[in-house]
């Protein structure tokens, strides 16, 4: 299969692909992290007619989360802004914009596409996923629930379940998770990039089942 990551520099789910045989190409603005030479540093916009059979995209989230709901109003804050962020009328468009583009993706002429996104303002905008799913379902072990929006792809099965330790005897915590639920990446000038790579055992998931759809109708 012609398979085509867009929105990834990572090349996580490239990797996962061609390991499988398939003619996989990741894209991005960013050249790629691992400066494989399977990958376009381009818009995706530019090269959605390419005769892909499959694609999957990871969009920038970050006005597509439910995060930093405040900013989208026009003030006075309640917190001080940093600098270069987006507020009121211009972080809306942003997010508008965001919208617009997922838009595209789905749109796009590929006879399957998934879209991946954090919980967020598709949901309501474009609509609901078709599934959500945590990459301790795939032998991670963390907690980060995924939006999956799938136009003619099933649902991932579920690989290797990861069970969390306990906190207190009764609250489920996995190792990406301090005791209180956060995160434990420290603030970082990559932050952003190391949250947004797509895990391991999602990527080989995606492409051993939705690069195999013969063996994967047969485990339905």
């Amino acid at each position: 299969m012609r398979v085509l990551v867009g929105c990834e520099h990572s090349g996580v789910v490239r990797r996962a692909f061609r390991d499988l045989g398939h003619d996989a190409w990741s894209c991005d603005l960013l050249p790629a992290a691992d400066k494989d030479q399977h990958h376009l540093q381009t818009n995706v916009l530019h090269i959605l007619d390419m005769d892909w059979d499959l694609a999957v995209f990871h969009p920038d989230c970050t006005y597509l989360t439910s995060s930093a709901e405040w900013a989208y109003g026009d003030g006075p804050y309640h917190q001080k802004v940093k600098p270069g962020t987006l507020v009121g009328a211009q972080r809306r468009l942003a997010r508008s914009n965001a919208i617009g583009f997922v838009r595209c993706l789905l749109d796009a002429p590929i006879e399957k596409i998934a879209i991946e996104n954090p919980i967020g303002v598709l949901s309501r905008a474009i609509r609901p996923p078709e599934q959500v799913i945590q990459p301790h379902w795939f032998g991670d072990d963390a907690s980060k629930a995924t939006c999956l929006w799938l136009k003619n792809l099933q649902p991932l099965l579920r690989t290797k379940r990861v069970m969390p330790r306990a906190v207190d005897g009764k609250i489920a915590r996995w190792s990406n998770q301090t005791d209180a639920g956060q995160n434990r990446l420290s603030p970082s000038d990559d932050r952003w990039a190391k949250r947004a790579e797509t895990y391991p055992g999602i990527a080989a998931a995606m492409a051993d089942q939705w690069g195999n759809p013969a063996q994967y109708a047969m485990a339905l």
